[in-house]
């Protein structure tokens, strides 16, 4: 198998602390999110990022994966080092199969700890399998009360909801259109029945099964951050027919502008002349492109602002649109031009 650097696929130092590493996590989990990512890779970067932090946002594991040592390189040929080998991978599923949907390595690494975990859980609560929430794709406790025989009876009563995060963009706070969203969630495993006796084909052992559907909503106006989109009646449901909902907490994310209530800031980037000399330059704005002016002796980190070309408000009224100037140098520059510049070096001396 392959050696994963967690460090290097979260962009972080061996030394970092878990604000940083917290940090990294959750703005490379936005940026490839399949919500949001449509790449081919994105997937497989998400599910990267998202092992990685389990170690690495876990002291144990992080302690253990580093006892390894920081001489493994990315790419090499890798076996389970002494100290962590003998740890039974038969409940796991066949090759390229892991515990909770994670890599080989990860297993081999930690597999004993989690089939530990799995172990104690079978007498005590339990919320869904192991710590999800952290990822931010589902939520929602099942809590249930094991006997050595694997029956179980209902302890509480069962937390039907799903919890789930959506990203919107500024479009789709303007224009609140339908989206399509797949939300997923581990229920107890349908042909086992949670009993992880013996090897079960349809749950790999671990007693859950991932389940995911396609539900579509309509983006309500004047949402913001932060707050959640109620589908009821489309969240888990309890052996007496009862059933919970499906929660999509807003997330606000686009590459085109930063977000400030119902304002928008968006770059505009001149070359030096034309801040010098003022210029006129097209914009995008969420009404399509439009052009301004740019007044002369303009200077970076100045803000031009545009009225009614921001984010809608509930009085009818709309957020202004910032346009921030940021001077930028030309990508190749002639000796010509250069001479000039050294020319009004002189003259400003």
């Amino acid at each position: 198998m392959k050696y994963k650097d967690y460090y290097e696929i979260l962009g972080v130092s061996r030394d970092a602390n878990q604000q940083t590493i917290k940090s990294a996590y959750r703005k490379l989990a936005r940026k490839y999110h399949p919500d949001v990512n449509k790449s081919p890779d994105a997937q497989a970067k998400f599910k990267d990022i998202n092992e990685a932090y389990e170690v690495l946002g876990d002291e144990t594991k992080r302690k253990r994966y580093d006892q390894l040592g920081s001489s493994w390189q990315q790419g090499a040929d890798f076996n389970v080092p002494p100290g962590f080998e003998g740890f039974n991978f038969s409940n796991f599923g066949g090759s390229g199969s892991s515990a909770g949907g994670f890599s080989d390595f990860f297993s081999a690494i930690f597999g004993d700890i989690m089939s530990q975990q799995a172990q104690n859980q079978r007498s005590r609560t339990y919320t869904n399998f192991g710590d999800f929430s952290q990822f931010g794709d589902f939520s929602g406790q099942r809590t249930y009360s094991r006997s050595a025989s694997g029956s179980q009876s209902k302890k509480k009563e069962e937390n039907l909801d799903i919890v789930q995060n959506v990203y919107l963009t500024v479009d789709d706070l303007i224009k609140c259109p339908k989206k399509s969203i797949i939300v997923s969630t581990y229920q107890e495993c349908q042909v086992c029945h949670g009993s992880r006796q013996g090897f079960c084909s349809n749950c790999s052992g671990t007693g859950l099964e991932k389940v995911s559907k396609s539900l579509t909503f309509q983006v309500p106006k004047f949402v913001k951050e932060g707050q959640k989109i109620r589908l009821k009646g489309e969240g888990k449901k309890d052996a007496y027919g009862k059933v919970g909902d499906v929660y999509l907490v807003v997330n606000i994310s686009d590459d085109n502008y930063e977000i400030s209530d119902y304002n928008l800031v968006r770059d505009v980037e001149l070359l030096p002349y034309e801040a010098v000399l003022g210029c006129e330059k097209h914009i995008l704005t969420p009404n399509g492109k439009i052009k301004i002016k740019i007044p002369k002796m303009t200077s970076s980190g100045k803000k031009l602002r545009l009225k009614d070309l921001g984010l809608p408000k509930k009085d009818g009224a709309k957020g202004y649109l910032e346009a921030r100037i940021k001077i930028v140098l030309p990508k190749e520059i002639s000796r010509e031009a250069v001479e000039l510049y050294e020319n009004l070096k002189k003259i400003n001396s």
